[in-house]
């Protein structure tokens, strides 16, 4: 094209490129390479564009959970719908790293590098390789994690509001006429269990009832017929539980439930904080009093949030409110039904 235009390669892409640059080119001289452009049917790379410009426009999405590409079921899939929709509005394309399914690959040293193929990655996961992210964020690499994450306080996170929606919860039930609850949660630090925790404990206190905080390693061990009829024994009407990825604290208490051979709401009351596993919601089956997580909202959110740190903008965004659900397990203690 060049040759053809009777100018040099570089006039060739100032021209083509827009002159950004203010460089002063005769009108003659451009007309010379639009014309060869033309003549020679020149389309644009957006490849080329992108990597003169130092930005690919592309987004990463890494998850530490052994589940991704994931299921339809599984409860990462409308945040990385989300996630989707919000790259798609904003103009920028998606790269799936799929190193989450190796055991411990992600917290090998320099594991997190190739993310650097993206202008700036999405991270997902109830537990993460701290040390690998640490050494991302302090080499300046835009990174944000979906859900709050305390461990680095370099790192930006989107993330729900848990501890508002936990305590709707226990209000409900206190409402009803409930005095003695138990939260089962799994034996962690995940900000997510600890965010319900704080929620559950700030509406027992509130609210003057009394609350007790269960934490296991082994839910489906220790949650069993058993132990539900111990705590109706010591005087507790209603039971709440987390959610998590696998949903163990769940399934384990409505599994002991009707191990026990009671039910919700006419035997005691049952709160989820959060939405339940696949299999245990749908058609025929009780939908738990709880919240539900705006997963896809919480995707979007990311993404606002880390196309703001890569164009350098304010980018704050707030919590993301979960919606109350009613459902069909919670009602008024059996002494006063």
């Amino acid at each position: 094209m060049a040759r053809l235009a009777g100018v040099s390669q570089t006039t060739v892409s100032l021209v083509l490129g827009g002159n950004k640059q203010g460089i002063a080119i005769h009108e003659d001289t451009q007309r010379r390479v639009l014309r060869a452009a033309r003549e020679l049917g020149y389309v644009p790379d957006p490849a080329a564009r992108r990597l003169a410009a130092a930005r690919n426009n592309l987004l990463g999405v890494y998850s530490f959970t052994a589940t991704f590409p994931t299921a339809v079921e599984h409860s990462y899939y409308p945040i990385l719908v989300g996630v989707e929709q919000e790259a798609t509005v904003q103009g920028y394309d998606l790269v799936l790293f799929t190193g989450s399914s190796s055991g411990d690959r992600a917290a090998a040293p320099g594991a997190l590098d190739r993310v650097r193929l993206a202008d700036g990655c999405l991270f997902l996961g109830r537990h993460i390789p701290a040390e690998e992210l640490r050494k991302l964020v302090e080499y300046g690499y835009p990174a944000v994690h979906i859900g709050r994450r305390d461990e680095l306080a370099e790192l930006a996170w989107a993330g729900a509001d848990y501890v508002a929606a936990s305590a709707e919860v226990v209000r409900h039930l206190a409402e009803f006429g409930h005095r003695h609850l138990v939260l089962v949660r799994e034996d962690d630090d995940a900000p997510p269990s600890t965010d319900r925790e704080q929620g559950f404990r700030a509406a027992v206190a509130g609210a003057g009832l009394r609350g007790t905080v269960v934490r296991t390693a082994t839910p489906a061990a220790d949650i069993t017929a058993a132990w539900v009829r111990a705590r109706r024994a010591e005087g507790v009407t209603a039971f709440v539980a987390e959610e998590t990825d696998t949903g163990a604290a769940w399934r384990a208490l409505h599994g002991a439930v009707a191990a026990a051979g009671l039910r919700a709401p006419q035997d005691l009351s049952l709160g989820l904080l959060g939405s339940p596993p696949a299999d245990l919601c749908g058609d025929g089956l009780q939908r738990p009093t709880g919240f539900t997580v705006p997963r896809a909202e919480l995707g979007a959110a990311a993404v606002r949030l880390l196309i703001a740190l890569l164009t350098e903008r304010d980018g704050a965004e707030p919590l993301v409110a979960c919606a109350f659900r009613p459902g069909e397990t919670a009602g008024p203690p059996p002494a006063t039904s």
